[in-house]
């Protein structure tokens, strides 16, 4: 347990110190809160900028959890990995420091985001909202930054990894409902969203910390917090477990590839001949 708390504490002084990335993971968000709530109209939302800004908020959580796995290949190169390696350390608990601390940063962005949308309008009448949107946020964390460590066990440098995140994030984030309701999708982009783990993740969020619990389905299909698909209508509940069980097998890949990585076959200079992927 003390390996586990002395990487998640490691990694979170790393990340507090860099005040840049910070601060423009902290900006860019309220940028495009700017730019797509300007644009976004919809007659069924009454306040479409809480409405945007839920959605900010978990992909936030998403991006960053995602890419905080960079973390796990800066230690690979440059050797740190493997003097970790050296001591009676099981694996398992070294992937268990990196995804709490992936996990930790993530939710930490999103509360500080929250806190700012406070002074803009975003209001919560019930004491518990707080502490569930918080919980959310943490499992979200978790389970994309099982994914993110997946990917991080996989690719040889960090150049690699920014570009495959890249490539992930992007369609994943757009493809969502985030920033774009997906009403406002062509019908085929609209299917390929339904097999997006994040337009699951971004309804149950909006479900929350909106307080549309209490909404009926066609109302909460109306505001695109439920989906029909034919005949059948994906909840907000049903849309976190879907969202569980897709963190779950992605939490046994990352620590199974990870557990199994040889570590002294990666080349510890930052070069940019090692391939792509083991």
């Amino acid at each position: 347990m003390d390996i586990v708390l002395a990487l998640w504490y490691r990694n979170i002084k790393i990340f507090t110190r860099n005040r840049v990335q910070l601060s423009f993971t902290i900006i860019m968000p309220f940028f495009f809160l700017y730019v797509f709530s300007a644009i976004f109209k919809n007659d069924n939302i009454l306040n479409p900028v809480n409405y945007m800004l839920a959605g900010i908020v978990i992909t936030t959580v998403f991006q960053t959890s995602l890419s905080i796995a960079t973390s796990t290949i800066e230690d690979i190169v440059s050797g740190f990995m493997k003097e970790v390696l050296v001591s009676p350390v099981k694996r398992i608990q070294i992937a268990a420091g990196q995804l709490l601390s992936a996990a930790t940063i993530a939710t930490l962005q999103g509360i500080i985001i929250l806190f700012i949308g406070y002074f803009i309008g975003l209001k919560f009448t019930s004491i518990i909202t707080p502490f569930a949107v918080i919980g959310v946020m943490i499992v979200v964390g978790l389970v994309f930054s099982g994914l993110g460590l997946y990917i991080a066990a996989l690719v040889k440098n960090s150049q690699t990894f920014q570009i495959v995140i890249m490539a992930i994030t992007m369609p994943l984030t757009f493809l969502c409902g985030a920033y774009i309701p997906l009403s406002l999708l062509p019908n085929v982009l609209q299917y390929i969203a339904y097999f997006n783990p994040m337009t699951y993740t971004t309804a149950f969020f909006r479900t929350i910390i909106l307080e549309k619990t209490t909404l009926t389905t066609d109302q909460l299909i109306a505001e695109q917090l439920a989906f029909k698909i034919g005949n059948f209508v994906i909840t907000p509940a049903i849309s976190m477990f879907i969202v569980i069980v897709f963190g779950f097998v992605f939490l046994l890949l990352s620590t199974y590839v990870f557990s199994k990585v040889d570590f002294s076959r990666i080349n510890r200079s930052k070069s940019k001949e090692g391939d792509i992927w083991s």
